[in-house]
């Protein structure tokens, strides 16, 4: 018996050295679903990339999709996925209200669901929600923009313009409420004059986060009200594609030139595009979300749920999808300014400092 338990360890350790059947025997703790959004937005190639790095690691295999920015088709992938038996569900939903009768079939087939860093809302059938601080990126966003207009040494009063989220993204809502905590009782006060009377997420939402979109608003906003000579000194832009379709509005009638310097504004997601910006002058200020940090917890979340062990330290009052209180796992994001974005962003391995010539 001694000289068999001999063998085998001596033949486990020659597979760790030349490396072949070990990765055999590790992937068997089943198939994880990813279903991704979409490829435009620069940061959903990462966290689809991240997580599934992350759960390879533990010995899963992964079926990443995305979908397209199309609701049928990921609708249709997730079905995929459930009807092909994976274990688990990682779903960043491009309409968190859509989701249900699919969800049901997940649900009866034991299967466990996560949304990612996106709620999905109106379904008993969603165990876990991973995602940042979504309140704080808003108040995040509005301070940056305070800070840049040099309130309150500086009184104003100051012209600003608000951009909401896609009214489809639970968490659009939330940055907006964040953001508006801080900016609502200046603009009570006068010291910010949204000169377009555009509040509220009714108005102010931008479908699907389009960059074109914020920018076809921004042009009729410059035309209505600014034409008189007066200019926008900011605009609470949600994340960083709105940001820069509000910014080729503003450059389109020679903002950034001469004596019209770029109002200030906010953003999300430290896009490389927008660090460029930033560092540019053009964009004030971004928000920082470490997505590979997002994709680990997510990975090890699953790794413990799966494992019969339930994840601690989750937030379990402040998610409320309409059906339940979704058990949440809250991150920290960060303001990141000309200021300090080598070291958030650079030194941390997040962007490649090449990438920004």
């Amino acid at each position: 018996m001694n000289l068999i338990k001999s063998l085998v360890a001596t033949a486990m350790v020659g597979a760790l050295a030349f490396g072949a059947p070990v990765a055999t025997f590790a992937q068997d703790k089943g198939s994880i679903g990813i279903s991704m959004p979409e490829q435009t937005t620069l940061r959903w190639n990462s966290d689809g990339a991240e997580l599934k790095s992350a759960l390879e690691a533990k010995g899963y295999t992964v079926d990443l999709q995305y979908a397209g920015d199309d609701i049928p088709n990921q609708l249709s992938q997730i079905e995929n996925m459930i009807t092909k038996g994976s274990k688990a569900l990682i779903i960043a939903a491009l309409d968190g209200t859509t989701l249900s009768a699919a969800l049901e079939a997940a649900g009866e087939a034991g299967i466990k669901v996560v949304a990612y860093d996106r709620l999905i809302r109106d379904t008993e059938n969603v165990d876990y929600y991973t995602t940042f601080d979504n309140f704080q990126v808003g108040v995040l966003q509005a301070n940056s923009i305070l800070k840049g207009l040099g309130y309150p040494e500086n009184q104003g009063p100051f012209n600003i313009e608000l951009f909401g989220g896609s009214p489809d993204d639970n968490n659009a809502f939330f940055f907006y409420d964040g953001a508006m905590s801080v900016l609502q009782p200046l603009i009570d006060s006068g010291v910010l004059v949204v000169k377009s009377g555009q509040m509220g997420m009714d108005q102010v939402g931008t479908l699907r986060w389009d960059g074109a979109t914020a920018q076809a608003r921004m042009d009729n906003i410059l035309s209505a009200q600014y034409s008189d000579g007066t200019r926008v000194d900011a605009v609470l832009a949600p994340n960083d594609g709105v940001a820069r379709g509000i910014l080729s509005s503003l450059k389109g009638i020679g903002y950034g030139s001469g004596d019209l310097p770029y109002p200030i504004i906010s953003g999300q997601d430290a896009e490389v595009p927008s660090i460029k910006a930033i560092i540019a002058g053009e964009q004030y200020s971004t928000v920082y979300k470490d997505t590979r940090e997002l994709a680990r917890v997510t990975a090890d979340l699953i790794d413990a749920a799966l494992s019969g062990n339930e994840p601690t330290d989750l937030d379990t009052t402040t998610y409320d999808n309409g059906v339940k209180v979704v058990p949440s796992l809250l991150l920290t994001p960060y303001e990141v300014d000309a200021t300090n974005y080598k070291e958030l962003v650079v030194d941390s391995g997040y962007i490649n400092e090449a990438d920004l010539q």
